[in-house]
This record gives C-alpha cells, structure tokens and sequence, in this order.
C-alpha cells in the first residue's frame, strides 16, 4: 500500500481545504484508505504523481472527490424537520402566496432521500391537483451520489423510516429488496453539481433551504461565510434547516432562532 508522507499529506489537506471548504487534517488513515486503489488502477506510484494529475484533469478530481466525500442518508432521516415542515413552515410560506410557487434548496443531498422526501411531505400536505409548483433544487459536489439520486433506486433499509403507507405510494419493489422511486416524485427534483465555496450562481431567493451534516466538515471561519451567503439567499421569513449535531453563531448572521437546528430569515 501506497502511503502519503508528511508533505503530501499537508499538501492534500490544503488544496482540499482550499477549494472545497472540507477539513480532512484528522482523516489521514481515510485518505490513504480510499485513494489507494486509485493509484492504483492508473499505476501511479506516489500521491506527489497523483496531486499532478487532479490538478491538471478535473475529472480525475471529481473522482477523488467522490472516493473521499461519506454519503450515508436515508429517507426521513432526522424527522423533526420534516413534522416542522408541515406544522409550521409549508402553512406560513403558502399564506397569501397568490403566485403558488415555493423554491426550495437540497444543499449537499448526496444521493437524494433528503429532497424526495421533502417532495413527499409537500405531496400529502398540498393533496393532489393544488396547482402549487415546489420543485426542489438539489445540488452536491459529488457527481456519483448525483448520478445514484437520478435513477431514484434505493435499498429497503434506506426505506425503513418512512410513514405507513408511503412505501406503496411511492416506490416499486423491484427484485433483491430494491425499490425505484415514482416518476411522480422523480421529475420534481433538478439535481446539480455545485461546491458550496464557490459564488451562488441564484437569480432568484428561496423559500427553505436545506444544508443538513454538511457543515461538520468545515472550520468555523468557512461555516460563519457559508451560513451568510444562505441567508443571503433566502427570501424574508425563509427558512434554514441544518443537522442536528450542527449549530448557528447567531452573534455572526442575523438568522432568527427557532429551536434547535431550525433557523428563519427575519
């Protein structure tokens, strides 16, 4: 096995760090783990080679990107948000809303449960033929989980969470405990590839943006920018919802707080 020496190392960390916002400084066993095979497969024989080539071919570092990024979600995963969501935030958004659009953003959805299951939500909330548009904006800076959320194909425990019922509704047991997700939820989701340290490329502000377990990677000074520019991107009384594990500096960023992990734009 190929191994990063000290200087590689650091020098990882700080492009990584540099370019994306991510903080790998204590993920040196990971690193080495996930990139080995690789090196490997292009017979390169020191990362020092391998840093030469991510630097001359973005597609070689989407690929590094996609072996180093975790991608662990589910459907319904930390379901306060979404009880919040029809309780509290799809009532006030659509009061007095005369054009019945909500633009929502799945900020880091890796493979898609995250924005499908919102879609479910705005389903059984609006019923059907409301003549409401909520399609989601769902963006990752992976291109695999991007591509895997596209076809809409997920494992029974991926599933495991979700209301009775919605199983039937909305997926399609296929063979080996697989399910395809509706085309009735599908089209309602535009997946993009976006690095969330780049400038927001939004004409428009959104109703609700999500952005749940991705800041856990980021230093404090790169969460402090990054929250600003969501708030930014909000609409007034938009709504932001983070992971629970996750906090606001509310001394830095004038988002109102609503209980924890659930943040409004006053």
């Amino acid at each position: 096995m190929i191994h990063l020496t000290d200087r590689e190392f650091q020098e990882l960390v700080d492009f990584i760090r540099g370019n994306f916002g991510i903080n790998l400084s204590k993920k040196r066993l990971l690193i080495e783990a996930r990139l080995f095979s690789v090196l490997a497969e292009k017979n390169i024989s020191s990362f020092t080679e391998y840093f030469s080539l991510i630097r001359s071919n973005p597609e070689e570092l989407h690929t590094m990107m996609n072996r180093l990024t975790t991608n662990h979600t589910y459907f319904m995963r930390e379901p306060r948000h979404f009880e919040f969501m029809k309780e509290v935030i799809l009532p006030k958004l659509t009061e007095n809303r005369a054009d019945k659009c909500l633009r929502i953003w799945s900020a880091g959805c890796s493979t898609g449960e995250e924005a499908y299951t919102a879609i479910m939500v705005m389903k059984e909330w609006f019923g059907p033929c409301s003549g409401w548009d909520y399609r989601i904006l769902a963006t990752d800076i992976s291109t695999k989980v991007l591509d895997a959320a596209r076809t809409g194909v997920y494992s029974a425990d991926s599933l495991r969470n979700l209301p009775p019922g919605w199983e039937k509704r909305y997926f399609r047991k296929q063979e080996d405990q697989v399910y395809l997700l509706s085309e009735e939820v599908k089209k309602e989701v535009i997946f993009r590839s976006l690095n969330l340290m780049d400038a927001f490329p939004f004409r428009q502000p959104f109703d609700l943006i999500f952005c749940r377990n991705v800041m856990i990677y980021f230093e404090q000074e790169t969460k402090n920018k990054l929250i600003q520019k969501f708030y930014d991107s909000l609409k007034p009384g938009g709504y932001l919802l983070i992971g629970h594990s996750e906090t606001v500096q509310r001394d830095t960023v004038p988002f109102r707080y609503i209980e924890p992990s659930i943040y409004q734009k006053g």
